[in-house]
């Protein structure tokens, strides 16, 4: 789950970490009061969407700028009223951009240096991991194209914690001076603090600034914590923003069905995520692409297996859907009465093909078989994957 900047400053607050003073806007009613809040002089305005680059991004009216450094209270007011509710599209958004419903007011700050800082979760070492450069404000992927020397890493033993010589050494590497090293150094404690008590998949700030009075603090906040974990912090779970997902998603999240949209035109409805990876796989090898990927899980129900049916056929895109089902834990027959319930209550028209294989697979088959529905039946992984995709291509 990721969350707004303005939240995960909020949250460093929390934990102690010194964050400009800064105010977030969600209608153009709340512009003078949040203004007054900031102090005379430059003001920054930052569009709040989950996605990076927003500054070198476009708005869908021509717009350039989802950060704009403005001299007055009254540019940032007619600034932030040509972000909010426009649509903004970056590298990340994708060409569909993402709605501006937030705008985010803050101080300008006086720079001596930017520094890049994320705390991640390593997968080769399965340890939470510190990389810093000093090539803060950058895209950290073309810096570590460029200039890899300029990257470090720590990786942090979870059953200790950070050590204090792992901090030393890393603002050392930094080059900050003995003032700027004192208030580095706690700050990066605090932030592994907040990481590993919230459960964080990323805290990354870009840039990490240092200022003529040697203060060092974050510009920007960019913060995602690991999903299974939520049920623990309902306090962060509070921050999540709907509008910031896809509707198809988050259905799928209600009926606990794992939905990522993709963008080709075969749906897929498998379970085990080991076992959709493999099947978005084969239908990409014969030729066909995937719509999306979609998990049902180990035990799925006949009223989730209708869900997915549900949110598949709302992408406009799919043109044709394939069930892939290992019955391990699973019993097949469930998913081929879901199939067919779903199939009967949404009128499909579209091609379907149902491989089913394991626990109680033959009873599954029969079912779908005696259905008198247009289902095809898949023998093999393989022998599924290539019907649909001449079903769906016509051939």
């Amino acid at each position: 789950m990721n969350i707004h900047e303005y939240q995960a400053k909020a949250l460093f607050e929390k934990f102690g970490v010194h964050v400009p003073k800064g105010v977030a806007a969600k209608s153009a009613a709340e512009f003078d009061s949040a203004l007054a809040q900031l102090p005379e002089g430059k003001i920054v305005v930052k569009s709040q969407i989950h996605a990076g680059g927003r500054g070198k991004g476009t708005f869908t009216d021509g717009f350039k700028g989802g950060v704009k450094l403005c001299q007055s209270r009254a540019e940032a007011k007619e600034i932030a009223g040509k972000m909010l509710g426009n649509t903004l599209v970056t590298l990340q958004t994708g060409p569909a951009g993402r709605k501006v419903q937030t705008v985010y007011f803050t101080g300008a700050d006086s720079i001596k240096k930017e520094y890049y800082l994320a705390i991640l979760l390593d997968r080769a070492t399965s340890r939470p991991v510190i990389v810093a450069s000093t090539e803060g404000g950058m895209e950290i992927e073309k810096v570590a194209h460029e200039t890899p020397d300029k990257i470090f890493k720590v990786f942090i033993d979870p059953a200790y914690g950070l050590a204090d010589y792992q901090v030393r050494e890393l603002c050392f590497k930094l080059g900050f001076n003995p003032a700027e090293m004192k208030n580095a150094s706690k700050l990066i404690r605090q932030l592994y603090t907040m990481f590993w008590e919230c459960d964080a998949s990323m805290v990354e700030i870009n840039p990490l600034i240092s200022t003529p009075s040697d203060e060092v603090y974050p510009l920007d906040a960019k913060v995602s914590f690991d999903d299974n974990s939520l049920y623990r912090h309902p306090e962060i779970t509070a921050l999540r923003d709907l509008n910031e997902e896809d509707p198809k998603e988050i259905k799928a999240s209600e009926h606990n069905l794992s939905y990522i949209a993709l963008d080709g035109n075969i749906a897929c409805l498998v379970n085990g995520a080991g076992l959709a990876m493999s099947t978005m796989d084969i239908i990409k090898h014969y030729g066909g692409n995937p719509a999306n990927f979609l998990d049902v899980g180990g035990g799925a129900s006949k009223e989730q297996v209708m869900a997915a049916f549900e949110i598949i056929l709302t992408d406009p895109n799919v043109k044709g859907i394939l069930v892939n089902i290992f019955g391990g834990i699973m019993d097949c027959d469930v998913i081929a009465h879901g199939v067919v319930a779903a199939a009967k209550e949404i009128g499909l028209k579209l091609p379907l093909v149902v491989r089913l294989e394991g626990n109680n697979a033959d009873a599954g088959k029969a079912t779908l078989a005696a259905s008198g529905l247009t289902i095809t039946s898949g023998t093999t992984m393989a022998d599924a994957a290539q019907k649909i995709v001449a079903l769906v291509s016509g051939k």
